[in-house]
């Protein structure tokens, strides 16, 4: 099993920043990607950025050169840094874990809400 922590949610105004991070830990394999995705009310939850261990990134195209994902291999702990926020970034964002073979873990899901 995979536990995952999320924090840093919360309101802001548009334009505004915010930074998220999850914290993987049980039986966490040497290779994996780990990534963030989000929901918005009434709609399918949609990527919105990967990392692998070895640093190749996955963006959602609408958040591209707003948003950036990073890790910290050393404590399996990934950051999206989300910057020019709009209100349509509103949502439940979700830290996700992926492993093939082991599978999908997600975490509890944090908040952020945009106000314009």
């Amino acid at each position: 099993q995979v536990q995952l922590v999320e924090s840093g949610g919360g309101l802001v105004q548009a334009g505004g920043s915010l930074r998220l991070s999850c914290a993987a830990s049980g039986r966490i394999s040497s290779t994996y990607s780990m990534g963030w995705y989000r929901q918005a009310p009434g709609k399918q939850r949609e990527l919105v950025a990967t990392v692998t261990t070895g640093g190749t990134t996955t963006y959602a195209d609408s958040v591209k050169g707003r948003f950036t994902i990073s890790r910290d291999n050393a404590k399996n702990t990934v950051f999206l840094q989300m910057n020019s926020l709009k209100p349509e970034d509103t949502g439940i964002y979700y830290c996700n874990y992926y492993k093939m073979f082991q599978g999908h873990y997600w975490g509890q899901g944090t908040q952020v809400t945009v106000s314009s």
